[in-house]
């Protein structure tokens, strides 16, 4: 079962610092990341920048494609207004069938913010003790998921800075 993840890191840098080790849990095979993309925004920069981690996963379980109309949905259509609402309507309810409806992308928006970065993370196995333990000590936010409330509890402990 693949789960999709975001986490929410209070530095712009903290998603790719984040990647690089699950880089590493990746090829002690403690992690499969099936797909990943980062979104980091500066201070004093008017939107985002974003980025697919294809050296991370291959060519990924998502293409370019995917990840660019989510971030164009969450980060960059705000800007553009109004003007295509109804065709970006439908795309938008096509997405609602992987769990991304408009509570996913309004709760995004209102979290990640200027001097913040993001990890969208596709994964498939994990070992999740292993995976616990490299992270000890960082602190990274779950603020969306498609896992079970069961699941996404037992994440929020594990990585919230908290435990």
């Amino acid at each position: 079962m693949s789960a999709l993840t975001v986490w929410k890191f209070n530095t712009p840098e903290g998603a790719e610092l984040a990647l690089v080790k699950l880089a590493k849990l990746q090829k002690e095979r403690l992690i499969e990341v099936q797909d990943a993309a980062t979104v980091s925004w500066q201070l004093g920069k008017k939107k985002p920048r974003t980025k697919q981690a294809v050296d991370l996963v291959g060519g990924g379980t998502l293409d370019g494609a995917f990840w660019g109309l989510l971030f164009g949905l969450i980060f960059f259509m705000p800007l553009i207004g109004m003007a295509l609402g109804a065709a970006m309507g439908a795309l938008n309810g096509s997405l609602a069938d992987y769990g991304i409806d408009d509570n996913f992308i309004k709760s995004i928006q209102d979290q990640v913010s200027e001097g913040t970065s993001a990890l969208f993370l596709l994964t498939g196995n994990v070992t999740l003790d292993k995976v616990e333990e490299a992270f000890k000590g960082e602190t990274a936010e779950l603020i969306r998921s498609n896992l079970t409330h069961e699941q996404e509890s037992q994440l929020r402990e594990n990585f919230s800075g908290h435990s």
